[in-house]
């Protein structure tokens, strides 16, 4: 009886298992290749892991890492700036924000310092200074940041009168708040850094408490215009009366000057008539006789004068004039 070859053949279609240890290894160097290589955007910084543990920070770029997850890879936003919204939310951000419909009473309704309710509502843009931190060493990251926030903010408000608040003390809300909060981040080794604190909408709760506010808020409004109208009117009426008291002033001394300098005009010129008086006492008192007379009837028109005995008197008139009387 004549032997056969039973061992079954090839079968179409299996592959062979050289050529099946070549597709995996094909395959295995595809998945490394994919697999080993990150690529970091210019906004980030990388964080690399070596079997769950930290090992290095990765800039920028296209960087390498071990394959098959033996290291692993987080991109963390340090170059961006991000934000906390509280008592509302911003449904599509941009550069008209729209707001969504929705109110959060619970993070924005405060008590101030004199036992009046009010609704705050703020928001706060920080960045990751360490990612490290920001990765590793707080659990709830974002809720930790919120609940920070609102209790610093509830502190500040909590210290001061409800019109403060509205008012004068805004702006050191916002920047007690910022410094406050970047303090309390750094205690807890979050690895963020606030770089703005923006109070938004500070009104009182909606009803009877918001009317009344606005009453109070109305009547402020007025006491300041009128305070800065009458500002205005003294601003304009002292000026005023300064630059007439100092004309005044300058007109008096002008006058005191021009009466001395008279004066002393008239002490020097008497000085000289008295000294030429001195000398010829009939000459000079005939002369200051014939002055006085000038001076007296010098405005007069139509006026003759003759001595009462009518000696060395002609009673004619020129014929170019009128006939008038003999003497006046």
């Amino acid at each position: 009886m004549s032997e056969r070859d039973v061992t079954p053949g090839l079968l179409p279609g299996k592959l062979s298992p050289k050529t099946l240890v070549v597709v995996i290894i094909v395959v295995l160097v595809i998945i490394a290749a994919f697999s080993s290589v990150f690529v970091v955007d210019q906004t980030e910084q990388g964080v690399v892991l070596l079997f769950g543990n930290f090992s290095r920070l990765t800039e920028p770029g296209l960087q390498f890492k071990l394959p098959f997850g033996i290291e692993r890879n987080f991109n963390v936003p340090t170059q961006k700036v991000l934000k906390e919204e509280f008592g509302f939310r911003v449904e599509r951000p941009g550069v008209t924000s729209i707001r969504s419909g929705q109110d959060f009473p619970n993070e924005s309704i405060m008590l101030t310092g004199d036992l009046n309710i009010i609704d705050v509502e703020w928001i706060i843009q920080y960045r990751i200074t360490d990612p490290y931190n920001w990765l590793f060493k707080v659990e709830e990251r974002h809720k930790t940041i919120r609940d920070i926030s609102q209790s610093v903010i509830n502190e500040l408000v909590g210290d001061r009168a409800i019109l403060d608040v509205i008012g004068t003390e805004r702006a050191n809300v916002e920047q007690f708040g910022q410094d406050r909060m970047n303090e309390i981040f750094e205690r807890y080794e979050l690895g963020i850094r606030v770089t703005t604190v923006k109070l938004q909408n500070i009104v009182p709760p909606a009803g009877p408490v918001q009317n009344a506010f606005e009453d109070v808020n109305k009547a402020i409004q007025d006491r300041n215009r009128l305070i800065k109208e009458g500002q205005e009117a003294y601003n304009q009426a002292i000026p005023r009366a300064k630059g007439e008291a100092d004309k005044i002033i300058s007109e008096s001394k002008g006058y005191a000057v021009e009466r001395v300098n008279k004066s002393v005009g008239d002490i020097a010129r008497f000085t000289k008539v008295l000294t030429e008086y001195n000398r010829n006492p009939s000459v000079t008192r005939t002369r200051l006789y014939y002055e006085m007379f000038e001076d007296v009837f010098k405005d007069m028109e139509g006026t003759d004068l003759i001595d009462k005995n009518l000696k060395n008197f002609v009673p004619f008139k020129p014929l170019t004039g009128s006939v008038q009387g003999v003497a006046q």
